[in-house]
């Protein structure tokens, strides 16, 4: 089993270096680049593979990272799998369960989201400091951990930072949805896609993608990677990127990066 990476950021500052997770996007998609329909009925449209790729993927990160609206309307619980997936973290020496991270700009996230019905692993909830005090206190008293972006909106190479130094967060898988995944990218915080191309189409100007947010008003200012592995399995097809920048992630020695 592979050891979960951590990367450093090359910027320092009079204070000190800033050391953030190795963030990895995982996300299915149709041929149209759909990861819903444009009525958002559709949570789950990938195989079973496709399933077992998730769960071995999640084996491997110490937190699972997911927006509010997604956890609510797929009645997510960022559960770690089988028994075979808790073995395997322990062999890695990871703790049983990730630290399950949702980002809830308004602290809005529900309390009757299926998420609080499964305790044991952590619950962390990122929030705008626009977020209404009382609302922050509710999450705190549905068991959650509140984090407090400073200033407008979320910063999320804040939140990232924190976690790494709160939480030993070294690799984080995140799952979406689109805006979360924009945003993400907008903060130059990804460090690997992986993508699953399901033979469906959904049409649907209004359906989401895996990056629903402005992040380029022209080409020469796309998030830039290069296709690392290809793999085909059935009729889907299995694609891992990763940075194709010169800021590419730098990795302890002896670290690896999970099996594909």
């Amino acid at each position: 089993m592979a050891t979960p990476c951590s990367s450093i950021d090359q910027q320092k500052d009079s204070r000190a270096v800033r050391v953030f997770p190795y963030v990895v996007i995982n996300m299915a998609m149709t041929a149209d680049a759909k990861v819903a329909t444009a009525g958002r009925e559709v949570t789950t449209f990938g195989s079973s593979y496709d399933q077992r790729a998730l769960y071995a993927l999640r084996a491997t990160a110490d937190a699972l990272l997911c927006g509010a609206r997604t956890v609510e309307e797929t009645g997510a619980t960022l559960g770690t799998g089988s028994p075979k997936h808790l073995a395997a973290r322990r062999r890695a020496g990871l703790a049983p369960a990730p630290v399950r991270v949702v980002v809830s700009g308004a602290a809005s996230l529900s309390s009757e989201a299926e998420l609080w019905k499964h305790p044991g692993a952590p619950i962390v909830v990122l929030v705008a400091e626009s977020a209404p005090k009382a609302q922050r206190e509710r999450l705190r008293q549905l068991g959650a951990e509140v984090w407090v972006s400073p200033g407008e909106g979320l910063d999320f190479s804040a939140a990232l930072s924190w976690l790494a130094e709160r939480h030993g967060i070294r690799r984080l898988a995140a799952e979406g949805g689109g805006r979360v995944n924009a945003a993400l990218l907008a903060a130059n915080r990804v460090d690997e896609i992986r993508l699953t191309c399901v033979p469906r189409v959904f049409g649907g100007r209004a359906a989401p993608t895996i990056a629903d947010g402005s992040l380029a008003a022209c080409l020469a200012d796309a998030a830039r990677f290069r296709l690392a592995q290809v793999r085909t399995v059935g009729d889907e097809r299995f694609l891992r990127y990763v940075r194709g920048d010169s800021e590419a992630t730098s990795r302890p020695a002896g670290s690896t990066l999970p099996p594909f």
